[in-house]
Order: structure tokens, then sequence, then C-alpha cells
């Protein structure tokens, strides 16, 4: 771990119970005098300095140390263009995309989504809150939901698209927002929008699954 996500990071006084207190004290056993690292939030670019002053077997009291302004995040940003699958399969790759360091995923339900799959942001948040304290990035992924790929192209029109073509995607090309169909591929309506649209695929001989393609192309271009 290298840092806790915790409301009242910031304060001169920290009091900790519950699961963080869990966490520190049993789990990971710290003890008296040491010094742990927080983040608020709120303010995630700040990080907190503490030292444990006082523990009473159920709840911790740390004393403020130090603040500085840190942020961890890559060096470029790359907004992945998602059109919606099965939120299961989201879940899997998305401490991972945090990890490489991607700015922004927008869900785009596309004609061949299916309608019932349902994005819980929230929950997707709360995954990435584990992931960014564990390999201590400090903004975490930007999400947005688009109803229809018309309208997330009227905001995003210089689109790049992962698509069967003869372009292959190399270390030198600079992608900044990317379109990912879902499994099915994209309708013939939504090819007919795209057409005009920059496209490239990935120099492999074998047919990816729509996470995969996203942890491919993550790393591709952050790293």
């Amino acid at each position: 771990m290298q840092f806790l996500f915790n409301e009242n990071s910031g304060n001169e006084v920290l009091k900790l119970r519950g699961e963080d207190y869990k966490y520190l004290f049993k789990v990971r056993r710290h003890e008296i005098n040491d010094v742990l690292y927080f983040r608020n939030i709120l303010e995630s670019g700040i990080l907190y300095t503490y030292k444990v002053h006082i523990l009473d077997g159920r709840s911790a009291t740390l004393n403020l140390v130090s603040s500085e302004e840190k942020e961890i995040k890559a060096d470029k940003q790359l907004h992945i263009a998602w059109c919606v699958i099965d939120p299961k399969s989201v879940e899997k790759v998305l401490p991972s995309l945090n990890e490489i360091g991607v700015n922004k995923i927008s869900f785009i339900y596309c004609e061949r989504s299916q309608k019932n799959f349902k994005m819980d942001i929230q929950r997707y948040e709360r995954i990435l809150e584990n992931s960014s304290q564990q390999c201590g990035r400090s903004k975490q992924i930007i999400f947005n939901v688009f109803k229809t790929l018309d309208g997330f192209l009227e905001e995003y029109p210089e689109t790049v698209v992962l698509d069967f073509c003869d372009e292959v995607l190399g270390c030198e090309n600079e992608v900044k927002t990317v379109l990912i169909g879902c499994e099915g591929g994209f309708s013939h309506n939504e090819r007919v929008k795209i057409e005009s649209l920059k496209r490239f695929r990935l120099d492999t001989p074998m047919i990816l699954r729509s996470e995969s393609a996203a942890m491919a192309i993550a790393s591709k271009v952050l790293i």
C-alpha cells in the first residue's frame, strides 16, 4: 500500500476506526510511531504524512507531520471510448487500466451493445480507490456514459478507431482518444458514421476480446 484515501486527510489529528483501522493495524501490523501516508479523494494531488500517536485496541490517533503537492500520473493521456460490454468483464481489467495510466473511459451504448447492461460507476470508482492505494496513482480515471455513438462522436470528433484494416498501431502513433467496439463489432449504420475517422489495428493474428484490446492499446500508447 502506497497511501490510504481518507475523507479527513489534512486534519492536524486523524482518528481511524473501522475498516481503515483493521487494515492498517490488524492486517498490516503498524505500530506507534510508524509513519503512514494519506490522500483526500477531494484533493488527491496532496500527499499527507502522519505519525501514529495512540493505539487503544479499537481506534488509532495519528498526528499530521507534513503535506506536499505530489501528483502521480502517466506521462501521456489516453481516453478509451468503450462500446458497452458485460460490466463484469470491465471490472476485471479496471485495476490494470488504472495502473497503466488511462485518463478517461467513456462507455457508449452502440447498436449491438446489450441495453440491459448498466454501468455501475460508483462501484467502478470504489474499485479504482483500492487500485490507486496499491499502485500510488493520485488521480483516478474519469468516467462518462453516452447513450449513442452519435452523441460521443459529436463531442469527440478526433477519435481514432480500432478496426480491421491495414494500418498497424505503432509506438510512434499519437493516440489520445480511441474507440473500441463491443462483441459483434460495429453495425452497418455505425460503420458509415466512422468511415471518415482514422483507423488502425493491433499487430496480432488473434481476435481479441474487447477488454483485451483495451489493455493492449493502453499498454502500447502509455508504456
